[in-house]
This record gives C-alpha cells, structure tokens and sequence, in this order.
C-alpha cells in the first residue's frame, strides 16, 4: 500500500471523527457550549493530532530532499533567512507593553521578538513581491 493510499484512509479517518465531535457539539445545544466549552476538546484532539502529523510528514519529507538535493545551497539559504532574522531584531524596539488580560504584561523583550517578526515578514513580503516583479520584467524584456 503506498504512502498516499495511508493518507488518504488517515485523513478520513480523522473527517469522521470531526464529524462525531461536530455532531456531540451540536447536540449540545449553543448555549452550553457557549458557557461552558463542554464538547470542544475532542476538535482540540484532533487538531492535535492532524497538526502531529503534518509535523511529522514535514520532518520527514524536508530531511529526504536534504538528502538528495543540494545542501550547500539550502544552507546559504538558511544562512540568508537567519540574516534577516538578525537583522530585523536588531532594529525592532522592546517596550513592555500591558495586554488586556488580567493585569498581565509582555516583557521587552517579548515586545522586541514581536517586533523583529513583523520586520522579518515585511522584509521577506518586499523579497517576494521585487522577485516576482523582475521575473515579470525580464520575461516581457526578452520576448
């Protein structure tokens, strides 16, 4: 049986027993849901365990085309992200900030994690979107 024939039979597997949660959930009625979250945690079952398994496949599937591939260019990549990365925290700013929950507060340097994120993503969006961009450029230039 091939790998896709056991994902297959697993992701059923798993819409069905989504479907008996959805089901107790909606027997339940909205009200004691709503009051109490009682008939969630079999949704929080699952999603443990699809998120267990693509994880999993992950792992798996990015150490095989380690194996094949060419590891000294997925290193510069690596390399090339992790500079990013370095680079957005050093210009994110920590603050402590407080949040809205019971007098709780993000520290500074968790302020500064956050901020070094959203730097990294604009940084990468900017990547993607110029590389798009001189693909187009260069595919109209040399027709």
């Amino acid at each position: 049986m091939g790998l896709h024939k056991i994902i297959k039979i697993v992701a059923i597997l798993l819409c069905l027993v989504g479907i008996v949660f959805f089901g107790m959930i909606l027997s339940k009625g909205d009200e004691v849901v709503k009051a109490t979250g009682e008939g969630v945690d079999g949704y929080i079952y699952v999603a443990y365990v699809v998120f267990a398994l693509i994880l999993a496949f992950v792992l798996i599937f990015v150490l095989k085309g380690l194996a094949q591939g060419n590891i000294k260019k997925t290193l510069l990549s690596l390399g090339a992200f992790l500079v990013v990365v370095a680079i957005a925290y050093g210009l994110a700013q920590g603050v402590e900030t407080p949040l809205k929950e019971e007098g709780e507060v993000l520290s500074a340097s968790g302020s500064r994690w956050v901020g070094a994120g959203l730097y990294a993503f604009y940084f990468l969006a900017i990547l993607a979107i110029g590389a798009m961009l001189w693909g187009s450029v260069r595919k109209l230039t040399s027709r």
